[in-house]
């Protein structure tokens, strides 16, 4: 979460970064995520290249059991892990190859359908969402400095 605001119920991390370099710890994120998925949250975790979440057994669960996955651009390395445990198609990767802003697929069960999602910037929702720096720096320097403080 981002410095005073609440942390959400779901988990939005850097997971390769911050949970996985210890096996200790990548064992015990994954139980967390289990218990949560059985208490019916909804745990989310972005990683920026998906070879580093897959470098941990433990975490490789993790990656396993999850039934969505939204993946915009990816490096050639990860298109091709990405291809192999998602059997996606050539035709589908294009789709995560060099695409533009907000573009990529989503992986739903077993259905993979792409998607080109222009978000509407001016928008709070985009300034809550984002994980740009330029954007969030932006987005702070417009708010009223009582919204700042947490105070909406």
């Amino acid at each position: 979460f981002r410095a005073g605001e609440n942390p959400e119920i779901t988990s939005k991390d850097y997971l390769s970064l911050l949970l996985l370099k210890e096996e200790q710890t990548a064992a015990y994120s994954v139980e967390i995520w289990k218990r949560f998925r059985k208490w019916g949250g909804i745990p989310t975790g972005i990683t920026q290249n998906i070879k580093d979440l897959l470098s941990s057994r433990e975490i490789e669960n993790i990656f396993e059991n999850s039934d969505f996955i939204y993946m915009l651009n990816q490096a050639a390395g990860d298109r091709q892990i990405l291809a192999k445990q998602l059997n996606i198609s050539p035709h589908q990767l294009s789709y995560v190859t060099n695409s533009g802003e907000g573009e990529g697929l989503i992986f739903y069960g077993s259905t993979i359908i792409p998607f080109k999602d222009k978000f509407d910037k001016s928008l709070r929702l985009y300034a809550l969402m984002t994980t740009k720096l330029s954007d969030l720096e932006e987005s702070r320097e417009k708010r009223p400095a009582r919204d700042q403080k947490g105070e909406a």
